[in-house]
């Protein structure tokens, strides 16, 4: 046998002395009473604490009616709301409600949308427009109990129903406290419409709900990409609001921006082509709005962002009597101006159209007009057609432009000669050519103001083609869609500066756009710069527009080029019509014979001078006597 070494030995000694303690010397059955009570003592003080801390608890695992334990500490976090998660819709799942046009699921967790489909619309890259989608919004309402408890719907699980009303599928989502008091959310969703009804309310609720303490609805969204060009997506996607019965307003189109409003009714979470928007019947007291750029250009071109921007909206909201009630809606569909305006509640005001005259013009107009023609036509035939109705209805603006031209050409040798007569003095130099001016009937503001009069329709057209939701998807020649740019050459890596102005594709109607406007404006600018005299202390006019002749077209090019294909197609077409109108004009319409023979014919005549004219003599009369007197 072998022999036990002294640390064997030891070992043994010391599990006889514990064996020992244990039979003899352990606690009477008082003393394991009061341990226990104690120990019962420390866990109620544990979980009262528990239940007092503010923080987002999980309810995830949730128990049967039978399972006393989970349904105390049910009990313990939620209080009266650990009804709800008793019930056999406790847990992971979502309900289907669609239209022809929408599908709408909606979670048991939460109660709100966690999916939302456009059935008749695709991205660039062909697949459904999702407007939510794995998780990029998240709809809370924040609250507070009698019992000193925090809590948020997004982490409660609601029981769902389905039922009709009429032909329209209803949904509603129930926080249950017991089967007859709730939280509610109601979803009623009618055929082929993109906006839903939807309402928020409790029932029985008052003696649960701590309402001295303020309850908030948060509406978390990031807008996904479905554009080929994010970069130009993300410039069209901005959140829109009014507030304080029908003030329009927005956040900023760049970078990080915040607004604190009263009396909101309604915003818009626009995502250029598509809006998601919430609509209340009771505007909300309080509504604090922030929207923030995703949006970035990394070295690398698949680290770029899916997202274009996050929005975040912290509405407060009002009970009465102890319980919530607000009827709202909901639209989940595309920015565009017929369906927003067919709602009738200035909803239009959320499309990027141009203020004061410029949104008259799209709205009342251009709108309504290049509806008409691609209800029957090719979107891209119907631009042809409207840019050649526009060029026709501004002709004689365009033609009085030109005549003013023609008579300032005319007169060119003779104010030369004034200007070589009186070169020594400039006010002299000055009364003189207005007197020429005034006698032959000549301006040169005259072919100013013609050019500033198209300004207003330029503008309104500038704004319409990227907000046109009509363009989009829609292709013509080599611009597989109109509303997004037609490239002809494309290249995947990035280069530096180049690939964030101008991008990385090359795209041919803005190269078109480019070369019509540069000859363009050189029948129009160039002619009129070489008959615009030069003023002493003025800049010279003819240097600018010079200048700008060759400006324009580059701005053309590099800015447009990630802009719609639609609108350069209309700057295309508008400037070879331009070119065209300039050359029948001169050379059919205009004589400059007959236009010097008028001229002449207005100079011989007494001309009698106006109320302004004549002050203006006089004032010119006393500064030369004034001039001269310091000589």
């Amino acid at each position: 046998m072998k022999k036990l070494d002294r640390t064997s030995l030891i070992g043994m000694l010391l599990m006889g002395a514990i064996i020992l303690y244990i039979f003899y010397v352990k606690p009477s059955p008082e003393e394991l009473q009061a341990l226990e009570e104690a120990k019962q003592e420390q866990v109620q003080e544990e979980q009262a604490q528990e239940t007092s801390e503010v923080a987002t608890p999980d309810f995830t695992n949730t128990v049967t009616p039978t399972d006393s334990i989970g349904r105390s500490q049910l009990q313990n976090r939620l209080g009266a709301f650990a009804y709800s998660g008793t019930l056999a819709s406790a847990k992971e799942g979502v309900t289907v409600v669609k239209n022809d046009v929408l599908e709408l699921e909606v979670s048991n967790k939460g109660g709100h949308i966690v999916k939302a489909t456009l059935l008749q619309h695709k991205t660039f890259d062909s697949i459904p427009v999702y407007l939510i989608k794995d998780g990029n919004s998240e709809f809370n309402v924040s609250f507070s109990t009698t019992d000193n408890r925090n809590l948020n719907t997004k982490d409660l699980f609601f029981e769902p129903q389905l039922s009709k009303n009429g032909d329209n599928e209803v949904l509603t989502m129930r926080l249950k406290v017991s089967p007859t008091e709730f939280f509610e959310y109601r979803y009623e969703l009618k055929k082929g419409d993109y906006m839903l009804d939807f309402g928020m309310r409790s029932q029985g609720l008052s003696r649960v709900l701590n309402t001295s303490q303020p309850m908030r609805l948060q509406w978390d969204f990031k807008g996904m990409r479905h554009a080929k060009s994010i970069k130009y997506e993300n410039r069209y996607t901005r959140l829109t609001y009014e507030y304080e019965d029908g003030k329009t307003d927005k956040l900023s189109q760049m970078g990080e921006d915040d607004e604190l409003r009263k009396d909101l009714s309604w915003m818009n979470y626009r995502q250029h082509f598509f809006s998601s928007m919430l609509l209340t019947d009771t505007p909300f007291e309080e509504a604090k709005l922030t929207s923030t750029d995703l949006f970035k250009i990394a070295d690398d071109a698949e680290e770029k962002t899916e997202f274009t921007k996050e929005y975040k909206a912290d509405l407060l909201l009002a009970p009465k009597n102890g319980e919530l009630d607000y009827a709202m809606n909901m639209y989940y569909g595309p920015t565009d101006y017929k369906i927003l305006k067919e709602y009738d509640r200035n909803l239009d005001e959320a499309m990027p159209l141009g203020w004061g005259i410029f949104g008259f013009l799209n709205k009342y107009l251009v709108i309504p007009f290049f509806g008409f023609l691609s209800g029957f036509l090719p979107a891209g035939i119907a631009i042809i057609l409207m840019t050649v109705f526009i060029k026709l209805l501004l002709s004689p603006v365009q033609y009085k432009q030109y005549v003013s031209q023609a008579k300032m050409k005319v007169l060119k040798p003779e104010i030369t000669a004034i200007s070589e007569k009186y070169k020594d003095n400039a006010m002299k130099k000055q009364k003189e050519t207005m007197a020429l001016y005034s006698k032959a009937g000549a301006s040169p503001a005259a072919g100013c103001l013609p050019a500033l009069l198209q300004i207003p329709v330029f503008y309104a057209l500038f704004t319409f083609f990227p907000s046109a939701f009509d363009l989009r998807g829609k292709s013509f020649l080599w611009a597989e869609d109109l509303s997004s740019y037609d490239a002809i050459f494309q290249w995947d890596f990035n280069i530096p500066i180049i690939s964030s102005f101008y991008g990385n594709h090359v795209s041919l109607f803005p190269i078109l756009a480019a070369v019509t406007i540069f000859f363009s404006m050189r029948l129009t600018t160039g002619n009129q710069a070489m008959q615009q005299p030069t003023q002493e202390g003025m800049p010279d006019m003819g240097k600018m527009m010079k200048y700008m002749m060759y400006f324009s077209p580059l701005l053309m090019l590099f800015f447009f080029n990630n802009y719609a294909s639609g609108l350069s197609l209309y700057y295309f077409i508008s400037n070879l019509l331009t070119i065209g109108i300039i050359l029948v004009i001169k050379k059919y319409i205009i004589d400059e014979d007959k236009i010097k023979a008028k001229i002449e014919v207005k100079k011989a005549k007494p001309k009698k001078q106006g109320r302004f004219q004549k002050k203006m003599a006089e004032m010119m009369e006393q500064a030369e006597k004034q001039k001269n007197a310091k000589k």
